[in-house]
């Protein structure tokens, strides 16, 4: 049985309420984002020569480039007129770049985007040495921006991001996880890094507390509507389209948002299945766990609270004048539940 396709449509959300698509969004912001990725091929230099080899290949694998576009975009929405957003957003990529190294050795993946891992590549040992190496350039990056507050933001955000990935090694093949402690999870180890991004804009702006946390805000709800549409995808989405294969959350054994409801919802002896999947990875079971999913319109609850989280994401921008950078971040919450990878 082959499972694949585009994500269902949310009710009132489809493709036509979307302001602008996602070339015009990376075409406002195309000058400021070729001088990201110059600045990031030139702090990504090293001495060692297979630093060079490792971080230029995971840099240059493709990817959406999110969450530098959110810094870079936010900062313009606030009024920013200076250069720093482009280091800022640069600083942030390479945080980003190193979870997926550390994340790939974890996980023991050795498919992302398509592409082999680095870790398949190199080996584990250099893809967490590599990840280091992101982390420590990246701080060094902080420092010549010389802003106390950026520190103290991207400092407490990379220890939120390891306490998440904690967080998840703990759920792995556990299936009492529940909905409150996986969301626990989305927040930590995936949005954490959106809200990032997204409030130093208004940091490097100068813009008052409120304006700053609702950026904040903005940026921790499109992440979360993010990764729960990522948990969509690993059931629905096409494998090509992803660049992994559709299930590799269940075949690792993680209890993402909708197993648990479809677990929640099931009969004694599914709902026992479910739980044996969990415990023991895996694909062997496929065909009735999607069946289950299915049945209980787990996909569905999952995406009406992906839904939820883009319109939070969108009342947080109305502090904000009317600008094409503002209806770029507006338009990019629709894109966060109505893509198809």
């Amino acid at each position: 049985m082959t499972y694949g396709g585009a994500i269902p449509s949310i009710r009132g959300f489809t493709a036509a309420c979307i302001i602008m698509d996602f070339n015009s969004i990376r075409l406002l912001a195309d000058a400021d984002m070729q001088a990201v990725n110059a600045l990031i091929q030139r702090r990504l230099h090293s001495d060692v020569v297979l630093i060079n080899q490792l971080s230029h290949y995971i840099i240059g694998s493709g990817g959406k480039r999110l969450r530098p576009l959110l810094a870079l975009l936010v900062a313009r929405a606030c009024g920013y007129q200076g250069e720093r957003h482009v280091d800022v957003a640069a600083i942030v990529e390479f945080i980003h770049t190193a979870t997926l190294l550390h994340d790939d050795v974890v996980d023991e993946s050795d498919m992302r985007r398509g592409k082999e891992t680095a870790n398949n590549v190199w080996g584990n040992q250099a893809a967490v040495l590599v990840g280091d190496f992101l982390y420590s350039r990246s701080f060094e990056m902080m420092v010549d921006v010389g802003s106390m507050r950026i520190m103290e933001i991207l400092s407490t955000t990379t220890n939120t991001i390891a306490e998440g990935e904690v967080l998840q090694l703990l759920n792995c093949h556990d299936p009492d996880t529940t909905e409150q402690r996986y969301m626990e999870v989305i927040h930590s180890k995936t949005a954490k890094l959106f809200e990032a991004a997204c409030q130093l804009g208004a940091v490097l702006t100068g813009l008052d507390t409120d304006k700053e946390q609702a950026m904040a805000n903005f940026g921790m709800h499109l992440g979360t509507a993010f990764q729960l549409v990522d948990d969509v995808l690993d059931y629905t989405a096409d494998a090509a389209e992803m660049g992994k294969n559709v299930g590799d959350d269940l075949a690792e054994g993680k209890p993402t948002l909708p197993l648990i409801i479809a677990m929640q919802r099931s009969d004694a002896a599914t709902a026992a299945l479910l739980r044996q999947s969990i415990e023991q990875g895996g694909l062997e079971h496929i065909d009735t766990i999607m069946q289950a999913i299915t049945a209980t319109k787990a996909i569905d609850y999952t995406l009406e609270l992906a839904k939820a989280e883009a319109e939070r994401a969108i009342a947080s921008l109305q502090c904000l004048p009317d600008s094409a950078y503002r209806q770029a971040l507006e338009s990019l919450s629709w894109f966060a539940i109505n893509r198809s990878h």
